[in-house]
């Protein structure tokens, strides 16, 4: 029986999903975490069962080793050689990824390059392809990429008001991210609403950890709230979101750093929920937090709930209309109270959700009949997104050629 595995690697965690074919079914996920940390641990769901240990993982390397011996000893597979592809998600393909590729060195050698573009998680990325390439070199390498997506952008909402010859020389534009899943999304909410993708213009939001939204039109990208990286938008966990160039020099100057890199970590790591809560990066807290009437952790939910509703307004503009608005991700699929809040925004475009079905959740239509604009929860599953470009790939091997 063929298997793929499907890989998200991070800097210190892998997480995966073992799939049967030709059926989809989902024989086994987990997470190996805190690689490289003190307690570290490794959990894989299969079968009803969980399989969970803490135990010292030094490297990705090491993970992979015990992944793999898991996998087998699970009786997952019988023998490595049954996983026939391993699909690898990576953030940022910058210009030069348009669609999943099949991994070889020059692909690997571009992936390194595209670094500066996601700092936090192409170098984890590679990481997770270098082994994996290593332990099973049969197996088909493909890359999926969360910028490719948005390739269908148009030229004025990728580009940035800034010296052309930035575009032309550094590659300077918008590249969005969370691709994979905005399109996974999009397809599932075309089906739950029985029309054609091209017939509809949506926004999918996409809110977790890290957040995007993306107006979706004519069935393809044409706007993304994520740009040069995943930096921007709006506010995320632990990231900023958008912030004025200037201010990025003044607390250089007050805060006396000298090395861009310190400033950038602050927006990244010490911002959004966590830098106006002061509490937690963790929505689920924060809402908490604000039943005991903490102000700052209500601060950072009315600022959450504003940069989203100020997207979705400039893109029902820009598209001229919406059919649809679509929730996903950690926050977007499991917090009725967020989504409550953000529909409440757009009460006046006549936006209604019924309130059991947003209590209820899940994949559904939320929005009473008569709302002007559909509301949607579709759980995110990037994973079957990438398996299901892995399939492609075999039948057309083509369609995974990379050429600069």
């Amino acid at each position: 029986m063929e298997k793929t595995l499907i890989i998200n690697s991070g800097s210190s965690s892998l997480k995966f999903k073992l799939f049967s074919l030709p059926t989809e079914a989902v024989l086994a996920s987990g997470l190996i975490d805190r690689i490289g940390i003190e307690d570290s641990s490794v959990t894989i769901k299969f079968a009803g069962e969980k399989f969970h240990k803490s135990l010292p993982i030094k490297d990705h390397k090491v993970a992979v080793d015990l992944l793999l011996k898991l996998l087998v000893e699970l009786d997952l597979v019988t023998a490595l050689d049954e996983i026939t592809a391993v699909g690898h998600r990576v953030v940022a393909g910058g210009e030069y990824f348009d669609h999943s590729v099949i991994i070889d060195e020059t692909v690997i050698e571009k992936i390194a390059e595209l670094s500066e573009l996601a700092r936090l998680h192409n170098p984890a990325n590679l990481l997770g392809i270098e082994v994996f390439k290593e332990q099973l070199p049969n197996a088909l390498a493909i890359a999926s990429f969360d910028t490719a997506y948005h390739h269908t952008m148009p030229a004025k909402n990728y580009l940035y008001s800034v010296p052309y010859e930035w575009y032309e020389k550094y590659g300077v534009r918008r590249y969005g991210a969370h691709g994979i899943s905005h399109e996974y999304v999009a397809r599932q909410t075309a089906a739950l609403l029985k029309r054609p993708l091209a017939e509809l213009k949506l926004i999918t939001c996409h809110l977790g950890a890290g957040s995007s939204l993306c107006a979706i039109k004519d069935g393809h990208s044409f706007d993304t709230t994520m740009g040069f990286t995943p930096l921007t938008g709006v506010t995320m966990a632990t990231r900023s979101g958008d912030v004025d160039a200037e201010l990025v020099m003044y607390m250089m100057k007050k805060l006396k750093l000298t090395d861009p890199d310190e400033i950038v970590s602050l927006l990244t790591r010490k911002s959004g929920l966590l830098g106006i809560s002061g509490l937690s990066s963790d929505m689920r807290d924060i809402l908490a937090a604000k039943d005991q009437g903490e102000a700052r952790a209500a601060l950072a939910i009315t600022l959450f709930v504003k940069n989203i509703v100020r997207y979705i307004g400039q893109y029902y503009v820009e598209m001229q209309g919406l059919d649809a608005l679509t929730f996903t991700a950690g926050i977007g699929e499991n917090s009725p109270i967020i989504r409550q809040l953000i529909c409440d925004e757009l009460a006046f475009m006549g936006v209604k959700l019924a309130p059991k079905a947003n209590e209820s959740g899940g994949e559904a239509v939320l929005s009473t009949p008569d709302s002007t604009i559909k509301v949607l929860c579709v759980p995110t599953d990037e994973e079957l997104m990438i398996l299901r470009e892995i399939e492609l790939i075999k039948l057309d091997p083509t369609r995974g050629k990379f050429e600069l």
